[in-house]
């Protein structure tokens, strides 16, 4: 993943920008108008090609995205961006189906919120994702290489490595893992997970948590149906086994 250097050495002191891409009129204003309330910096545009035009720019903090767009979806925006910028990406759907989420999360997007939302529930989304992001890559005392098992993992460069070979991990799916591997054999529910790794509590949904964790299984089992690292304990939550 190619991370612009206008993302990475932005000034800590400016207004973050949120990309919001979104075809309805009257909600990309709710939306710009209540994080610009709360200090944030926006910009709206209501075409999935422009929308991938400066999403790709590297010129934006978080990006809300809508899934239903004319010319380009939301899931192939999620898809495109995916492969050439690591940021936050927020999907807002009125699609409500498992389903819908689960692709959303599959393609990269770190969190989801359902039309008709609360203002003040995507403000806090928004502050906990950006939060979340730069804590992760504010992380300085971890080990550079941590080892656990067959599992390897560079956390100065993100990547990660099974049997010695590098396998890619979205955004989440690799903070997850992170965090499962660095508290190795230790058991935490879905809420503890979302709030960790999501950095909210109020608004958490185990759905996204058991996504992630059927997606880390896949990559890093050998037979996810029966994970021999990423074990859950019934009743109790999630570990990650040495």
């Amino acid at each position: 993943t190619l991370f612009p250097y206008t993302t990475l050495f932005r000034s800590v002191t400016m207004l973050k920008k949120i990309l919001i891409i979104e075809d309805d009129k009257s909600i990309a204003e709710i939306e710009r108008d209540f994080l610009e309330i709360n200090g944030f910096e926006t910009f709206i545009v209501a075409d999935g090609i422009k929308g991938l035009k400066y999403a790709s720019s590297g010129e934006y903090d978080l990006i809300l995205l809508d899934l239903m767009l004319p010319n380009i979806n939301g899931y192939e925006i999620c898809k495109k961006i995916r492969g050439i910028i690591d940021i936050p990406i927020i999907m807002v759907t009125a699609r409500i189906e498992d389903i819908d989420k689960i692709r959303g999360l599959g393609l990269g997007a770190d969190d989801y919120i359902s039309k008709p939302f609360s203002p003040t529930e995507l403000v806090a989304r928004v502050k906990a994702n950006l939060a979340q992001y730069e804590r992760l890559r504010g992380n300085v005392f971890l080990a550079e290489e941590i080892q656990v098992g067959n599992v390897r993992i560079n956390s100065k460069a993100h990547r990660v490595y099974v049997d010695d070979h590098e396998i890619e991990f979205k955004n989440k799916e690799y903070e997850l893992l992170l965090f499962l591997v660095t508290n190795a054999d230790v058991v935490f529910n879905k809420e503890i997970l979302y709030e960790k790794i999501w950095g909210m509590d109020a608004y958490g949904d185990s759905k996204t948590v058991a996504v992630h964790i059927n997606r880390l299984r896949e990559k890093i089992e050998k037979d996810p149906s029966n994970p021999i690292h990423i074990q859950t304990v019934w009743g109790a939550g999630y570990r990650f086994k040495v």
